[in-house]
C-alpha cells in the first residue's frame, strides 16, 4: 500500500480514536482492534513514559514493567525528541496517566 492511502487509513483510525465517548467504549474498541498482549504492551509503554516523568531510572522501569531495555529507551526518546504523544496524555492529568496491566481484560 502506498504511504498516500496508510496515511488516509491512519488519520481515520485517529479520528475512530476520537470518537469516543468514554474509558468504557475506549476498552471496547481496544479489545476488538488489538490482542490483548497488544493493549498490554501499549498501556506499560504509557506507564513506563509516565515513571520517566517522575524519575524513574531506566533499572526501575525494567523492574516494573518488564519491557525490555530496547523498548523502554525508544519511549525515552519519544519523550526527548518525539512529537509530544505521550506528555499529551500524561503532562498534567493523572487520571489519563493511570495505566496499570491488571485492569486490561484478557478475553
Amino acid at each position: 500500500m502506498d504511504k498516500t492511502k496508510m496515511s488516509e487509513h491512519i488519520q481515520e483510525l485517529c479520528e475512530a480514536i476520537l470518537r469516543l465517548e468514554n474509558a468504557e467504549q475506549c476498552r471496547a474498541f481496544l479489545d476488538d482492534l488489538c490482542t490483548y498482549k497488544e493493549v498490554e504492551q501499549m498501556a506499560m509503554r504509557i506507564y513506563a513514559a509516565k515513571l520517566f516523568l517522575r524519575g524513574s531510572t531506566y533499572n526501575d522501569i525494567i523492574d516494573k514493567t518488564e519491557l525490555s531495555s530496547a523498548t523502554i529507551s525508544r519511549v525515552s526518546r519519544a519523550l526527548s525528541h518525539g512529537s509530544g504523544g505521550y506528555r499529551s496524555v500524561l503532562d498534567g492529568n493523572e487520571r489519563g496517566a493511570s495505566v496499570e496491566a491488571g485492569n486490561i481484560n484478557e478475553d
